[in-house]
């Protein structure tokens, strides 16, 4: 099968707010209306409670905002995931990800030129993915960078980045144009 499994949605489908919001979406990312929330909408409610959550991690979170960035692109690189991969890249640039940046995300944590809590993040990003939990050396580390507020939300960030490839692969859903 080619193309997306569930079609992304238009007015009917999605209801006013979110057809507004992916109109609104793609004024700010410059691309068609995005695909994951096109297609995510059709289950309406569902598709709220998951952007609030999601919103509470990328943009709303404790973490910089360039550091979130250089996670979920690392969950993408590892799961494979184009669509996630190139949305964050678009959004990681407003975030300050460099092309240099995106080039050392392919290699990950072993990649010469991470800052030390940017080469930590990328360790915690793959032990979690890799393994589902972390060492206590990995975590002793991670609570010696981070207040535990945050590092439960990298947690939860990369949860949800790899939850989200999940989805998004599985519905076969393209880079938006």
């Amino acid at each position: 099968m080619s193309g997306p499994r569930i079609a992304p949605g238009g007015l009917r489908e999605l209801g006013v707010p979110i057809w507004l919001l992916t109109r609104i979406a793609a004024r700010v990312t410059k691309t068609a209306p995005p695909a994951i929330f096109t297609t995510l909408g059709r289950g309406r409610g569902l598709f709220w409670g998951w952007l609030f959550f999601a919103s509470q991690l990328m943009p709303g979170g404790t973490l910089p905002r360039r550091e979130t960035e250089l996670v979920i692109l690392r969950v993408a690189t590892l799961r494979g995931c184009a669509y996630e991969f190139e949305h964050h890249v678009r959004i990681g640039r407003r975030a300050g990800v460099t092309a240099a940046d995106v080039e050392r995300i392919g290699i990950g944590a072993a990649a010469e030129g991470w800052q030390r809590n940017e080469q930590l993040l990328m360790e915690v990003t793959e032990e979690l993915l890799a393994t589902k939990d972390l060492g206590d050396g990995t975590w002793a580390r991670l609570l010696a960078a981070y207040d535990d507020r945050t590092a439960i939300e990298l947690l939860l960030l990369v949860g949800h980045y790899d939850m989200l490839a999940t989805t998004l692969m599985t519905l076969r859903l393209e880079p938006d144009a």
